[in-house]
């Protein structure tokens, strides 16, 4: 990271763009900082992803629970806390929550 100046950000303060997922729906409020994104997402329950993300993520559950799958099988769970972090086309992987989540991600 660099040429990024000290700064803040009142998240609420941050209109969210609305994604609809195979079902359910991603609520970003998204800052940008250089070539970094920066988002809270809220997914409502029910909520699954319609694609197969191939973009590396560092992500952390604040609030309820995230489920991701990688394309080969395997199957996470995120609880409030946890975290994961994948690289830029390293493993495909898509998340579905039943009773919805609340994320900081940075990519």
């Amino acid at each position: 990271m660099s040429d990024i100046p000290f700064g803040t950000t009142d998240w609420s303060s941050v209109d969210p763009t609305e994604h609809a997922g195979e079902s359910g729906f991603a609520y970003w409020r998204t800052r940008n900082f250089g070539s970094l994104r920066v988002r809270m997402i809220e997914y409502t329950p029910g909520y699954l992803a319609d694609h197969w993300c191939l973009k590396g993520h560092i992500l952390l559950c604040m609030e309820g629970e995230l489920h991701t799958e990688l394309n080969d099988g395997r199957q996470f769970t995120l609880k409030p806390g946890m975290s994961y972090q994948v690289g830029d086309d390293a493993e495909a992987h898509r998340s579905y929550t039943d009773i919805g989540a609340k994320l900081f991600v940075v990519d």
